[in-house]
This record gives structure tokens, C-alpha cells and sequence, in this order.
């Protein structure tokens, strides 16, 4: 593989991972709408709007030229927000080389087609080989990743090469990376933990304390793998990285803009300004609704994405959503949690 490599777009998170990559030897092009940024990362090596003034290695360039981006690049890394991802991709599609490796590191579903993000890349890149998609996630804030903080993640893909191959590009003495079969897991768990964050945001917000964010951790851990094992992906993937690794650290940590939003919101701020305030895209609101969509799609019981949908989309207040979930008819943990899932694994 070339140096060449090109991650799309440069927000905290790609320009994070832009980091990695120039840490590894790689010579990267950063991809960015907008031309002042582009001009701020290669005057200043700076992106100072989602990563204050960390100093950027001057292996990043930055480019407003998709074309440019793309064109000869070995391997492409796509942190475009989901509801961007089918148009990025189609419109990069004339640019690619055939045996380019397509790594996409976004968190969400596609609003309306409740589409994971490889099978939007699947559609709009139909000359590639849908089995050499790769997906990043784990737990890794853009803001330690940027710093050099120890960070570990997992790549998925269903051609083991391919995912070895994006290891290879990625991993080094701060940034380990393991390897996963399992596409579908790895993107559900990290899509629908960001759900589970706005509510541990709005747990802290209320001032409900550890003992409600650890039961809403736990209790969201078993949506999440009742959906995703109905979805096909295996159960075992949401103990690991992409699943409660991931879901620890969006739940935990002000770094986290899903919890930032949560707590504004349970502050009384209403969702539109929250958005604006942020000034950065919040995918678990997006995801709320699709998973609200997947789960009666599929006839899941998710209750908590189901109080977060009410106080997002429908006005219920936080306090009344809580009280609802704490009223719920009783029932039996382990069966809830272990029942439907192990038989999967097991059967």
C-alpha cells in the first residue's frame, strides 16, 4: 500500500484519525467543504473549531477538492455523517481506484431506508466488493485520540484481508486495533450506544446520580443486543469494543456531544437550540428514530429508546420519561437479557 490515504471529512473525529495516519508514516489529505478550514490546516496546522489548537503533523493537507481527495488514494476514510454518507459516496465513486480500501468510521443509521452505513456504501459503490467494507468504532474520543491518549478500537469486516489490511494502516504504539467478522454487530452497537448517551445525559442533567446512569448503562447494553442479535449480528460482539467498551466511554465522559446534548436537554433547553449550540452533529438524535423505527419494524421491546423518541420527537418531558420507565410492569432480568440472545449463539 501507497502513502497515499484520504479521510473525508475534517471534523474532531477525522482530523483525529488524519493524526494517526500522519503518525504512521501516511501522507493524508483531509477533505473539507470549507476553504477556510482547508486554508487554517495548511497555513496554520490547526483545525481550531473542533480540536482548539492542537498542533496537526504537516503530513495532513487539507483539500476542498473531492476529486483531489480521492484520486490514486489507496485506502479512503470516511467519517462523513450518516445523513452525508450516500451523497459522498456517489459523488466519489468516478474518483476511486477499484482496489481502493474503503474504511468508514460514522455511527449511524441512514434516516428513511434505516440503512447501516456499508449497506449505503454497498449501493452507491457497486464496483467494489461489498465484503471488503470495513467499519471502525469503539471507545475513542476525538480529543484523546488527538492528544495521543492510549485508545483501543476494532475494524469489522467480512473479508478477514481487508480488515487486517485497515489494522495494519491504523494501529501503532497509542491506537491498537483489533479485528472483527462481525460488520452488522460492530455498526449497530455503535450506532445505538449514542441513544443510550443523550439518556445519560439526561440522567446527569436531572440529577439522578450513578445509580440511575449505571442501571440506564446496563439496561441499554441489553436493547442494544436484543435489536442487534434480531438484526443478525452476534451477541458476543456487544461485551467487546463496539458495544459496552463504546458505550462506557460515550456515557461517561463530557467529551461525549450525544451526553452534552442530554444534559442540556434535561436542563430545559429545547432540542433545536440544543442542536444549534453544539455547532457539531449529534447522530444519536437521528438514531433515536431509527432505531424507534427498527425496533417496531422487527418487534423489539426497547423502552428507553422508546421514552428517549417521547421526550425528543413528541414533547414528553425527561421527568416523566424517567417515571415511566421506573413504573414499568415487573419482570425478570436474565431473561430479558440472556434469553433471546444466547439461543442465538447457542442453537
Amino acid at each position: 500500500m501507497s502513502n497515499k490515504v484520504s479521510v473525508l471529512v475534517a471534523g474532531s473525529w477525522g482530523t483525529a484519525l488524519a493524526s494517526v495516519l500522519a503518525d504512521n508514516g501516511k501522507q493524508v489529505l483531509l477533505w473539507s467543504r470549507n476553504e477556510e478550514q482547508v486554508q487554517e490546516i495548511n497555513t496554520k496546522h490547526t483545525n481550531h473549531r473542533f480540536l482548539q489548537d492542537v498542533e496537526l503533523s504537516p503530513l495532513i493537507v487539507a483539500t476542498h477538492s473531492l476529486q483531489e481527495a480521492v484520486e490514486d488514494a489507496d485506502a479512503i476514510v470516511m467519517v462523513v455523517p450518516s445523513a452525508g454518507m450516500r451523497d459522498v459516496a456517489a459523488q466519489i465513486r468516478p474518483f476511486l481506484k477499484n482496489d481502493a480500501l474503503i474504511i468508514h468510521a460514522t455511527k449511524g443509521f441512514e434516516t428513511g431506508t434505516l440503512k447501516r452505513m456499508t449497506e449505503v456504501l454497498s449501493d452507491e459503490l457497486p464496483e467494489h466488493d461489498p465484503k471488503r467494507f470495513v467499519v471502525l468504532s469503539g471507545p475513542s474520543h476525538a480529543e484523546e485520540v488527538i492528544q495521543k491518549r492510549p485508545t483501543t478500537v476494532v475494524v469489522a469486516a467480512e473479508d478477514l484481508e481487508a480488515a487486517e489490511a485497515a489494522q495494519d494502516l491504523m494501529i501503532n504504539a497509542y491506537f491498537r486495533v483489533y479485528t472483527n467478522p462481525d460488520v452488522a454487530g460492530v455498526e449497530i452497537g455503535g450506532a445505538l450506544k449514542n441513544i443510550i448517551a443523550l439518556g445519560a445525559g439526561l440522567t446527569d442533567g436531572l440529577g439522578f446520580g450513578d445509580n440511575a446512569k449505571a442501571a440506564l448503562m446496563t439496561r441499554g447494553l441489553a436493547e442494544i443486543a436484543r435489536l442487534g442479535a434480531t438484526m443478525g449480528a452476534n451477541p458476543l460482539t456487544f461485551a467487546g469494543l463496539a458495544g459496552i467498551g463504546d458505550l462506557i466511554a460515550t456515557c461517561t465522559s463530557q467529551h461525549s456531544r450525544n451526553w452534552r446534548a442530554g444534559n442540556k436537554l434535561a436542563k430545559g433547553v429545547p432540542l433545536d437550540e440544543v442542536l444549534k449550540e453544539m455547532g457539531m452533529v449529534v447522530e444519536g438524535v437521528k438514531t433515536t428514530k431509527a432505531a424507534y423505527e427498527l425496533a417496531q419494524r422487527y418487534d423489539v421491546v426497547m423502552p428507553i429508546t422508546n421514552e428517549l423518541h417521547n421526550v425528543l420527537f413528541e414533547g414528553k418531558s425527561p421527568q416523566l420519561a424517567a417515571q415511566d420507565l421506573m413504573g414499568r410492569v415487573r419482570t425478570h432480568e436474565i431473561e430479558e437479557v440472556a434469553v433471546e440472545t444466547t439461543t442465538k449463539v447457542f442453537k
